[in-house]
């Protein structure tokens, strides 16, 4: 198992690499550049930018001057954010986005996880139908739709006792859990819409296999069968999409974050997309990187130990 491990985290190594490289030439290959704007710089002001932030240099050694500082955990400086490195943008927005998409990940398992058995073993039942309704819901609505639904509902709709709605309608507060409700449901949906769908469908296709019959021939009740036998083996397909998830939880706090106006990476992304700021645009590369690859690293694991064939 740890020989496994180790040839994954070194195949993570050149995927990483060899995406921050294709981001940077896209990003230094577009037209324009970080300080082009409606206000027009002096010659000698544009000369004095460039080469505080080694912009005249080759694009070789800008490219070799940023991973030499991607290995010293350094981010770079902002170009539009006065006096603020990456590194800060970041440490201040992360804490929004794992308060909202970090917490919905783990809810989205495990109520997707639950309702996919039973809708299986209860089939067409009320948790069935609700179920296959929940999917189709999550996967033809797009979230820029939802939630401002959501809004409209628990925000507008419903009136608390002081004629406020039940729930905020946007922004942040201080982190308060009423700021997280509706962001946190939205991305719930979402992803229980399509874990749950997923886990039905495994584990209709295990409850069918012979040694699942022979477990019954034997005279096993009902919930060991699913527990001990079938649940093991069901949660494979599930398993593969936690990666996924992971990862659509921060693409889509791009949209979440918008609809809410959550001040979290979302916004870094419109933002640095917007200004052509390239160092921070390239650390939420690399940061969704690295997430990314971490996700599939311990999927990877989760297959090894679900299924030890795997490893050889």
């Amino acid at each position: 198992m740890l020989a496994y491990t180790l040839r994954r985290t070194l195949w993570a190594i050149p995927t990483i690499v060899g995406v921050i490289t294709v981001c940077y030439l896209l990003l230094h290959l577009t037209p324009g550049g970080p300080f082009d704007s409606e206000k027009q710089l002096s010659a000698a002001a544009l000369a004095n930018l460039d080469a505080k932030y080694h912009l005249n240099a080759p694009l070789w050694r800008q490219y070799l001057l940023y991973l030499w500082a991607l290995l010293h955990g350094d981010l770079g400086a902002s170009y539009r954010y006065v006096d603020w490195t990456v590194n800060d943008l970041v440490a201040k927005a992360l804490p929004v986005s794992l308060g909202v998409g970090g917490v919905s990940v783990p809810i989205s398992l495990v109520l997707g996880v639950l309702l996919g058995v039973v809708a299986a073993v209860r089939r067409d039942s009320i948790v069935d139908r609700f179920v296959m309704l929940l999917g189709n819901v999550g996967n033809v609505v797009p979230p820029f739709v939802l939630g401002p639904v959501l809004v409209w509902v628990f925000a507008i709709l419903l009136k608390a006792g002081n004629g406020h709605g039940w729930l905020p309608a946007g922004g942040w507060g201080e982190g308060g859990w009423r700021y997280r409700v509706l962001p946190i449901a939205l991305l719930v949906i979402i992803n229980v819409s399509t874990i749950g769908r997923v886990m039905r469908a495994s584990m209709i296709e295990v409850l069918s296999s012979n040694f699942i019959r022979t477990a019954r021939a034997k005279g096993l009740p009902g919930h060991v069968i699913v527990v001990r036998h079938a649940l093991k083996p069901a949660l494979m397909p599930v398993v593969s999409l936690l990666g996924t998830i992971a990862i659509s939880s921060v693409t889509s706090a791009i949209v979440t974050e918008s609809v809410f106006s959550l001040p979290g990476l979302g916004q870094l992304v419109v933002n640095g997309a917007i200004n052509r700021d390239y160092t921070l645009v390239l650390g939420l590369v690399v940061l969704t990187t690295v997430v990314a690859v971490l996700f599939n690293l311990l999927v990877d694991l989760a297959y090894a130990l679900l299924d030890p064939r795997i490893r050889y």
